[in-house]
């Protein structure tokens, strides 16, 4: 029973809505129901008795333009576990590029950050890559870079407080670093971070990334420890903007995509390119109020 959720521009939304209703009845998808969901005035739901949430999926996506989606292959119920990556996602920022201005090689790693994101480079070669860039560097940089550069994504603290007040456990993922990552979880109140390190020797970067690298496999991999922890009913979350965020977005429950890059777009059960993070709230039928002061 495929049920889609989305959030579009109300100018001509009933036009649209009656073409897609048309289309999926075409292809075979007979509408049980196709309305304003109760508790959310602007989420629309669309309930379905035959084909499949991909087939859905696709008639939403090429009846509108830009909005917020979720589909589903079955009824959307909250998540008890929500796993996010960090850059672009969480904060509006890639901390490796901004990092990569103090050592003046910025357009440098952001070129190569926008190949790896995009999936057009093998992310561990990549990230190595950038890391080499910014040896000699200051580690008194990152606290300014921190201080300066680094903000949260609109409605993400709002996100974790609607998410956490259901009871859901967050854990922020990244192929980024814990000096960024860490102090970005307790700023927002996720529960666990997973990240790379930084070598850093005599207060200076040394160039290299210390232990394994955390990288797609891991995202999944840690998706999937934490749901297991949870049972085997778990329902999760995942969110990223990149391609090495795809295993985790496929692995998860539900699978948003964020302001995201097309591979990344294209693997997700739904997307959010018209609002802010809190769009994800009203998807899954959450009220925004438990995190309307966080």
């Amino acid at each position: 029973m495929p049920i889609a959720r989305l959030i579009a521009d109300m100018d001509d939304l009933s036009a649209r809505l009656d073409a897609a209703l048309a289309e999926l009845e075409a292809g075979g998808i007979r509408v049980a129901r196709a309305g304003l969901l109760d508790a959310n005035g602007e989420v629309v739901q669309v309930a379905a008795t035959g084909g499949d949430a991909a087939q859905m999926r696709g008639v939403i996506d090429k009846s509108f333009g830009s909005a917020d989606v979720l589909v589903a292959d079955e009824p959307i119920a909250a998540p008890q576990l929500f796993v996010s990556d960090m850059d672009s996602t969480m904060i509006g920022q890639e901390c490796i590029d901004e990092l990569a201005d103090f050592a003046g090689v910025k357009d440098r790693v952001a070129a190569i950050t926008e190949r790896a994101m995009a999936g057009e480079l093998d992310f561990a070669g990549a990230l190595r890559e950038r890391v080499a860039l910014l040896e000699g560097l200051d580690e008194s940089a990152i606290a300014q870079c921190l201080e300066e550069r680094i903000r949260p994504m609109s409605g993400a603290r709002t996100l974790l407080a609607g998410l956490k007040a259901r009871g859901c456990r967050c854990v922020l993922v990244t192929g980024g670093f814990h000096h960024f990552a860490d102090p970005v979880a307790e700023m927002l109140g996720f529960d666990r971070v997973v990240a790379n390190r930084l070598g850093v020797a005599s207060g200076k970067l040394t160039g290299e990334v210390v232990g394994p690298i955390c990288d797609s496999a891991t995202k999944r991999d840690t998706l999937e420890e934490e749901a297991a922890a949870i049972g085997d009913a778990a329902i999760t979350l995942a969110m990223g903007d990149g391609a090495n965020d795809i295993p985790m977005l496929e692995a998860a429950t539900y699978g948003i995509a964020y302001h995201a890059k097309a591979k990344a777009r294209a693997a997700a059960d739904g997307w959010i390119e018209r609002g802010d993070l809190t769009a994800a709230l009203a998807l899954l039928g959450l009220s925004q109020h438990d995190g309307a002061n966080a």
